[in-house]
């Protein structure tokens, strides 16, 4: 069965064991697929690449409410950023 892998630096679960830091160095930053028999399991993500994930779904989500008030016919309300 083929699998989609979403990640450019792959691991075995062996290796994760093995050394979980540097595993996780591997991917630079970046998330590592940790494979069991060669299939992908899950993804490693780094604490700083799994916050901008959340700062970044958290920014759709708020476009998205932004967009259906717009189209509901709410007028926005202009806000300096000083008044904040």
């Amino acid at each position: 069965m083929a699998h989609t892998i979403l990640a450019s630096t792959t691991a075995s679960i062996s290796e994760l064991k093995r050394n979980p830091m540097a595993t996780v160095a591997a991917g630079e930053g970046a998330p590592v697929v940790i494979l069991n028999r060669n299939e992908p399991t899950f993804y490693c993500v780094p604490a700083l690449a799994y916050e901008a994930l959340l700062e970044r779904l958290e920014d759709l989500e708020l476009n998205a409410l932004v967009s259906a008030r717009l189209a509901a016919g709410e007028a926005p309300i202009p806000v300096s950023l000083d008044d904040l």
